[in-house]
């Protein structure tokens, strides 16, 4: 079957056009897509030719990583599905990850209008929702993610490096376990969607240059836990100067695009018994507990669309993007 999607020709160039998705299999479910969510980062970084897969960078020798599919969240609507599937119904509104696409580079994808996916990779919406509110729950995921893994003691303070998607969900997890939150980014419009609570902090790196020291003189010199969601192929010198002001014991995690920089001195973490924690892929248990936080509202996510747009208009978007 042929069906519309968004699609990566080649570097720095996007079309809306046709590919062909597999028949489904007994364990698939046909949805329907009406909202998909634009990962901002990792979409980016495929699309100017950084990235080969998840965490390889594209370097020469490697195949070019096009024609893609890219995206790996949206909601719709069940089509149909597999003999072997349980649990959903057609017409149900569903959250789904990624669909089977032929021919394409990684034979998957996101923004696509119609498709198979595996039932593992379908979770059922509450009743009565927003289903936009859940139209980004993988990358929401790896927000909560990465600002549960480190222990949080109340009060203790945690810096978040990024303003964008995940940081911002970072920093709201961070805050919902009772840690306070330095937030630390280059966009006021950005910096200024996170809901700042009591004994937070929120800079611009861009417009204070004396950030890293407001930042210091807040904790009182040294961080509980350091979060960068930017990644060592851009923030590699500010996370050399962070990595020696964590607390002994304390904690950093790492949810950005390494790139080729993603080599680090561990004695600096072994001098401080320092943890590393690297949270960016996704499991069923964590997106499901994402989806939880979104519907009790102690994670936010609509307040961070500033721009919906129909599917072909996706070249436009990234002009913008």
């Amino acid at each position: 079957m042929k069906t519309e999607a968004v699609i990566f020709t080649g570097k720095n160039k996007v079309e809306f056009g046709k590919v062909k998705v597999p028949d489904p299999g007994p364990n698939d479910v046909v949805i329907a897509t009406k909202h998909s969510w634009i990962s901002n980062g990792t979409e980016g970084s495929f699309l100017r030719q950084e990235r080969f897969d998840g965490v390889t960078p594209w370097q020469f020798g490697l195949p070019l990583p096009y024609p893609m599919v890219a995206g790996y969240q949206k909601v719709g609507i069940v089509e149909s599905m597999g003999k072997d599937v349980k649990g959903f119904k057609k017409g149900q509104w569903v959250f789904a990850t990624i669909t089977k696409i032929e021919k394409t580079h990684l034979g998957f994808g996101g923004h696509v209008a119609i498709g198979p996916s595996d039932a593992n990779e379908v979770y059922a919406l509450p009743k009565g929702v927003d289903p936009i509110e859940y139209s980004g729950l993988v990358l929401t995921q790896v927000g909560t993610n990465t600002g549960s893994r480190p222990p949080v003691e109340k009060g203790c303070h945690a810096l978040v490096m990024g303003d964008g998607m995940v940081g911002n969900w970072a920093a709201q997890t961070l805050q919902s376990r009772g840690a306070k939150v330095a937030f630390v980014g280059r966009h006021n419009f950005r910096l200024d969607l996170l809901k700042k609570k009591k004994g937070d902090l929120i800079l611009n790196s861009k417009e204070q240059s004396d950030w890293l020291e407001q930042a210091i003189d807040w904790t009182g010199g040294e961080f509980d836990i350091v979060v960068d969601t930017i990644g060592n192929d851009v923030n590699l010198d500010t996370n050399l100067k962070l990595i020696p002001l964590l607390k002994y014991g304390g904690h950093y995690v790492t949810a950005g695009h390494e790139g080729s920089k993603s080599w680090m001195d561990l004695r600096q973490f072994i001098y401080r018994e320092a943890t590393i924690h690297c949270p960016c892929g996704w499991t069923r248990a964590r997106m499901e507990s994402t989806l939880k936080q979104i519907h009790d509202g102690t994670i936010y996510t609509k307040p961070l669309i500033t721009d919906q747009m129909k599917a072909k208009d996706a070249a436009k978007a990234w002009d913008k993007i």
